[in-house]
């Protein structure tokens, strides 16, 4: 069974290791401007634009590149519909089934793609 060592301690043990090159506690002021500082970043925090997970872009897409890119987005969103319609048509589900569900993903899908700020 292995020997515990005791947890290191924060400060000086002795007088003679507190002695031996222990930095002078810092100066009163020293701290409060440390703490003014640390005060200051917080209101700055706080004051900022909150970021999303995607970082904001430093310009906006031009009218063209935003048609473009809804459009190929739509035509994901048909691509995923075509294939889900085909696996449940596949698998012997009702008509009525698939259709009710393409549909309701086709909306939900557009819905978060016309919805979205960043396209």
């Amino acid at each position: 069974m292995a020997r515990k060592e005791p947890p290191p301690s924060d400060g000086p043990r002795t007088p003679e290791e507190a002695s031996a090159g222990a930095p002078a506690p810092p100066a009163a002021s020293s701290v409060s401007d440390e703490r003014a500082d640390r005060r200051r970043q917080r209101s700055e925090r706080r004051t900022a634009q909150p970021q999303g997970m995607v970082p904001a872009r430093e310009r906006r897409r031009t009218g063209v590149e935003r048609g473009a890119m809804r459009l190929i987005s739509t035509g994901g969103i048909i691509g995923i519909a075509v294939v889900l319609g085909a696996v449940l048509v596949g698998q012997d589900v009702a008509g009525w089934i698939v259709g009710l569900v393409v549909g309701l993903v086709s909306v939900v899908l557009a819905a978060v793609l016309w919805s979205s700020r960043q396209l």
